[in-house]
């Protein structure tokens, strides 16, 4: 065999492997990586939040299989059937084993009222990048809550909202509000055109408007950020915002999100004083609701514990 027909076998075998890798990367969709149906489906679809916010999933990393994987190479096994993936990633989960959740991540595009981003971003575990009203113009969007969010303020919860208003207060309240707006955006768009700083126009205007951001976290923080945010205490705002998330991550990784939802999201956590004191009891069981309530603040001495404790018999149907 000449040099030469050696050199044009070899050209010749390349051209066929950049042919074929040509061919394969430009088919319609096509990737190596772990493809999550679920994911795919919500992938650039919004879902609407509060009157002028959207939640849409931008992109996303891994899926329930990529969690089993990545737990597995702890050991060296390879990859199992579903069902076994299934067991595990409920097993890391019930055991608190977090990083091959972490392993997974998701980007996502959302627009909230500034005071819901507020809160937002005290979860200080994912990578943000937010609407800039240095750089543009911000948005004559304002969030108007429903009649139905409108409330008193809270005398047990210091965080929180209790008793109705009536409907006369309620239109106040609204008419107030949209007055507000009206103006401090007019204002805004005001010293915009006499060419004041867009970093010092927007000082004026309401935590009420709306901003923007992408968000990307992995599935073990978002598990974390949906407990406490999808919870009946925090703000009903939020809550919307978390549900629509959840609503997503429920498709996406449907193992690792029935794992969460069985041992974290809907489940009870005891204190130690709270065993104690159950086991103590536990032939009183159901117990009368009063009863029990006078028994706990002789044990905790403490009002609210107390409160959270009976919060808790109660969805254990351990009291009547």
């Amino acid at each position: 065999m000449t040099l030469s027909f050696q050199i044009g076998k070899v050209k010749t075998e390349t051209l066929k492997i950049l042919n074929m890798e040509n061919q394969l990367y430009t088919k319609k969709n096509f990737t190596l990586r772990p493809i999550s149906k679920g994911a795919e489906e919500w992938l650039g679809r919004p879902i609407n939040c509060l009157d002028h916010g959207f939640v849409y999933l931008v992109d996303y990393m891994g899926n329930d299989e990529s969690i089993a994987q990545a737990a597995r190479t702890a050991y060296g096994k390879g990859t199992k059937k579903v069902s076994d993936d299934a067991g595990l990633i409920r097993y890391l989960r019930r055991h608190d084993h977090t990083t091959p959740s972490e392993m997974v991540e998701f980007k996502f595009h959302c627009k909230m009222p500034i005071f819901v981003a507020r809160q937002w971003i005290r979860h200080r575990t994912a990578s943000v990048n937010e609407y800039s009203g240095r750089y543009s113009e911000m948005s004559n969007e304002f969030y108007m809550p429903e009649r139905s969010a409108l409330a008193k303020q809270s005398k047990n919860n210091k965080q929180g909202r209790d008793e109705e208003l009536t409907p006369q207060q309620k239109d106040k309240i609204l008419s107030i509000l949209k007055e507000d707006y009206e103006r401090s955006h007019g204002h805004y768009k005001e010293m915009l055109e006499m060419d004041l700083a867009r970093e010092l126009a927007r000082v004026g205007l309401s935590v009420a408007n709306y901003t923007e951001w992408y968000w990307k976290i992995d599935l073990h923080n978002l598990c974390n950020f949906l407990r406490l945010r999808m919870d009946l205490h925090a703000q009903y705002e939020i809550r919307v915002f978390a549900n629509a998330m959840a609503k997503i991550l429920k498709d996406a990784v449907p193992i690792a999100y029935k794992a969460f939802e069985d041992y974290q999201l809907k489940s009870i956590k005891l204190t130690s004083p709270e065993i104690e004191w159950i086991s103590a009891w536990e032939e009183n069981f159901p117990m009368d609701a009063q009863k029990a309530e006078k028994k706990i603040l002789g044990e905790f001495e403490n009002k609210r514990e107390t409160e959270e404790f009976m919060s808790k018999l109660r969805k254990l149907k351990m009291v009547k």
